[in-house]
């Protein structure tokens, strides 16, 4: 379990420096959009803040596919969860989503669908380097018994 929390934190410290950088990347697009024209002093430090907790808790939550006892499915059901609420969060905190049943039936709608659509891409590369590997291991076990 210590080991666990101590990957959680470095993995986490390392990924919440990237917070502000996203941060200044979402309000360049809310900029070019029109959505935003000036920040507060609050906000920019609200949105630093929040990204970088968000940041740190994305790279953290990582470390729960190595918890070899956790079944696979319950493992991303955790991981999917606990990033469903923290982006949920922190749109919510900067003002970035409007509080009201649709726009966060909408936000969970995108959210899941972008979710699943990682996870397809995952999977799919995953299963080509399983296949290539079990061909390899095939072909050598047979070169073996040629001899």
């Amino acid at each position: 379990m210590k080991k666990t929390a101590l990957e959680f934190l470095r993995r986490g410290l390392t990924a919440c420096g990237f917070g502000p950088l996203i941060l200044a990347v979402v309000y360049l697009i809310l900029r070019r959009a029109a959505c935003v024209q000036t920040l507060t002093v609050e906000e920019v430090c609200m949105g630093i803040f929040s990204l970088s907790a968000l940041a740190f808790l994305a790279g953290g939550m990582n470390v729960i596919y190595q918890i070899e006892r956790l079944p696979l499915m319950a493992a991303v059901a955790i991981h999917g969860g606990v990033l469903y609420l923290g982006y949920l969060g922190t749109y919510l905190l900067n003002g970035w989503l409007e509080w009201g049943t649709a726009a966060i039936v909408i936000f969970s709608g995108v959210f899941v669908v972008g979710y699943l659509a990682i996870w397809a891409v995952i999977y799919a590369v995953t299963k080509r380097k399983t296949e290539r590997l079990n061909a390899l291991l095939k072909h050598e076990r047979e070169g073996r018994e040629i001899l």
